[in-house]
C-alpha cells in the first residue's frame, strides 16, 4: 500500500521544509552514529603477574593495532603487574564505566575472578573451567571469554617426541605446579601415555613458585633420564633455572612454549603464545562493539609448534643430525 505525505501550511499537515529536515536527519543518523563511535576512546585494563617487557602484551598490541586501534587515539592500555594479592587490591577498584574491558594474562585471571560486571578477556595455560569463571568451552555464560593452552593431546605428544629423540629414556621426571587449574588432568594423560611407551614417571609436585626449589632437589635426586615441565606462569618465569637444572644435571627436557627452548631448554611442544594473544584482539574488537562474552566461545589454539635447541642437544650428546624430528621441527635454535 502506498504511503502519501501531504504539505500544507497549517499546523496539522507536515510542511515540505519540515518534512526535508526529517529525512536528511534519518539519513545522516547512521554518520553521526559512527563518528560518535570513532571518537569513543575505549580503556582497556592490562593485568599481570609478569613484567615489563612484556611479549604477550606486545601480541596483543600488533592485533590491535591491525584492527585500527591506535594507543591515545581511540584506545588506552592501562597496565597493572604484580602479585596476586596486589593485583587484588587494584582489581577491587575496578568500576563499569570507567573501564570498558579487562584482559588477564595467566594467574592474574585467578584474581580477576571476582569481576562479575567489567567484560574479561583471558589467555590461560590452565583449564577455565576448573577455574570457575566460564561454565562451558562452547558457551562461557559469563562475563570471561578468551583462550585456554591447557590439551590433554599435547601432553601425550611431548611424551611422544621425547622419546623419540631419546629412545632409551625409561623414567620420566615430571614437574607439575598443583596450583594450576586443570593439572591432575594433565598428569593423567601424561601417566596413560608413558604407560604405553613402557616409561615409568616420576610425580614432582609442587605449589607456586616458592616450592619449585625443593622440587627440583627432588626431581635431582629421582635417577631420571629425562624431564618434563608442565607449562604454566610460575615455571615460565623460571625457565632459565629449569633449563639449567636440566642441563647440570644432564637431562633431556621438554617443555610446553618456544620461550622454554630459547632459555636453554631441549625441545617444547605447544602453541605460539604470542600469537594467541594477537588473536585475542579480535575478541577485544567484538566485545567493544557490543557483543556479550557469555556466548564467545572459548578458542583452544589448533596450530601448534615444535621447538628444537641444538645446542643443548650437543651439549647432552643427543645427536640430531639424522633424526627425522629435525624435518618436523618449526623452529631450531642453533
Amino acid at each position: 500500500m502506498a504511503c502519501s505525505v501531504q504539505f500544507g501550511r497549517d499546523g496539522g499537515v507536515m510542511k515540505r521544509r519540515d518534512f526535508i529536515r526529517l529525512v536528511a536527519g534519518a539519513m545522516a543518523f547512521p554518520v553521526i552514529a559512527r563518528a560518535q563511535e570513532a571518537r569513543k576512546i575505549y580503556r582497556i585494563f592490562w593485568i599481570s603477574t609478569g613484567s615489563e617487557p612484556d611479549p604477550f602484551l606486545d601480541g596483543f598490541r600488533d592485533g590491535l593495532r591491525s584492527l585500527g586501534y591506535v594507543e591515545g587515539k581511540n584506545v588506552v592500555l592501562e597496565k597493572h603487574y604484580g602479585n596476586p594479592s596486589a593485583l587484588r587490591q587494584v582489581i577491587s577498584q575496578l568500576r563499569r564505566g570507567d573501564v570498558d574491558l579487562a584482559v588477564s594474562s595467566g594467574p592474574a585471571t585467578r584474581a580477576m575472578a571476582t569481576v562479575k560486571d567489567i567484560p574479561v578477556l583471558f589467555a590461560l595455560s590452565g583449564d577455565p573451567v576448573a577455574l570457575g569463571v566460564v561454565k562451558s568451552l562452547a558457551q562461557p555464560g559469563t562475563n570471561f571469554t578468551g583462550s585456554t593452552f591447557l590439551s590433554l593431546e599435547l601432553a601425550g605428544k611431548r611424551v611422544e617426541l621425547l622419546k623419540d629423540i631419546c629412545p632409551r629414556i625409561r623414567r620420566l621426571a615430571v614437574l607439575s605446579n598443583t596450583d594450576h587449574p586443570g593439572e591432575p588432568s594433565e598428569w593423567r594423560a601424561t601417566q596413560q601415555t608413558c604407560a604405553g611407551l613402557d616409561i615409568v614417571p616420576t610425580y614432582v609436585p609442587f605449589s607456586g613458585a616458592g616450592e619449585l626449589d625443593n622440587a627440583l632437589e627432588v626431581a635431582g635426586d629421582s635417577d631420571a633420564d629425562a624431564m618434563l615441565v608442565f607449562p604454566d606462569v610460575v615455571t615460565m618465569v623460571d625457565r632459565a633455572k629449569l633449563a639449567e637444572f636440566a642441563l647440570a644435571h644432564r637431562l633431556p627436557s621438554m617443555f610446553g612454549w618456544s620461550e622454554y627452548c630459547e632459555a636453554g631448554g631441549l625441545l617444547s611442544y605447544g602453541a605460539n603464545q604470542r600469537a594467541t594473544y594477537r588473536w585475542l584482539a579480535n575478541y577485544a574488537d567484538r566485545i567493544l562493539r557490543g557483543e556479550d562474552p557469555a556466548v564467545l566461545p572459548v578458542i583452544r589454539p589448533e596450530k601448534f609448534e615444535l621447538v628444537i635447541n641444538l645446542k643443548t642437544a650437543r651439549l647432552l650428546g643427543v645427536e640430531l643430525d639424522t633424526s627425522s624430528i629435525l624435518f618436523r621441527a618449526n623452529k631450531v635454535i642453533s
